[in-house]
């Protein structure tokens, strides 16, 4: 591989029947206004936005409504389940999205980002919520990105309910901890991606600097969704852009192959042909 990161052009991320030119997907919740949140958006080079579907978080407290602020022929719309703690309520909030994007003829219409909470205070996956939505939406259609913990059992068996991405979290939502179980990480792309390589497996969560989108990048992962990183960074629009660019950092170092750790020093200037010294 002979490139640089301006020059560097991707092959698309493949999600369920959906094409991805850019492997970062970000959030568009928290934003100080719909304006920096659209500026944002752009900077960060992405093509995939989520949005949150329940209706009292698609109006602001000016009576506006976060779809108008977003340019639905641009981007495709990923509608997530955030803020449901139970599988009934996760499917009908899908269908809701389902109805909206329809409506906008949007090509996100038949996916949704899966979140099902155990409680408000972790906001934690329900392992067991999650895969009983996962196999009733599968069941009716949708193409099921799931948001779920770092546990290899469990990634797995939203896989086999149907999963078209299981998306492990790097840490809590919104802490900004980074990647606390690298090894778990690595264990869930064992499983996932056996005798399925093209298996995507997307980072979501937790994020809180662009060192964390690169660390994820370079463990092998397929792409990274985040939120809260950029819109409560200091600043948001160039911090947007700092993720665009760690993740294309990252997904080269991972492409390039890494050196081997080592518990010694390994001399970095060949040894043959070296001068002799003499002792004095």
């Amino acid at each position: 591989m002979s490139t640089t990161l301006d020059s560097f052009v991707d092959t698309p991320l493949k999600v369920g029947s959906h094409s991805l030119s850019s492997r970062l997907i970000v959030g568009t919740g928290k934003y100080a206004t719909y304006e920096q949140m659209g500026d944002a958006l752009e900077r960060s080079g992405a093509d995939c936005i989520t949005v949150a579907v329940r209706r009292e978080r698609l109006i602001d407290a000016e009576g506006r409504n976060l779809l108008d602020a977003i340019d639905t022929s641009r981007y495709t719309l990923l509608p997530n389940t955030a803020g449901c703690f139970a599988a009934e309520d996760a499917v009908r909030v899908a269908r809701l999205g389902r109805e909206i994007l329809s409506g906008l003829e949007n090509p996100g219409a038949n996916w949704v980002k899966l979140e099902v909470l155990a409680d408000t205070r972790t906001l934690l996956p329900d392992p067991v919520e999650t895969v009983k939505a996962t196999e009733q939406l599968v069941s009716e259609g949708f193409e099921v990105l799931c948001y779920t913990s770092d546990d290899p059992v469990v990634a797995r068996r939203l896989k086999n309910a149907g999963a078209a991405s299981v998306m492990p979290a790097g840490s809590p939502i919104g802490s900004g901890q980074g990647i606390l179980n690298p090894n778990n990480i690595r264990i869930c792309l064992e499983y996932l991606k056996e005798d399925d390589p093209d298996y995507p497996v997307i980072v979501d969560a937790g994020v809180g600097a662009a060192s964390d989108v690169a660390a994820a990048m370079e463990l092998g992962v397929d792409g990274v969704l985040l939120n809260t990183a950029i819109a409560h960074a200091a600043d948001p629009l160039t911090m947007a852009e700092a993720m665009r660019h760690a993740l294309v950092a990252g997904r080269l170092s991972y492409l390039s192959g890494r050196i081997p750790k080592r518990l010694y020093a390994t001399a970095s200037s060949p040894e043959e042909g070296v001068i002799s010294l003499k002792p004095r």
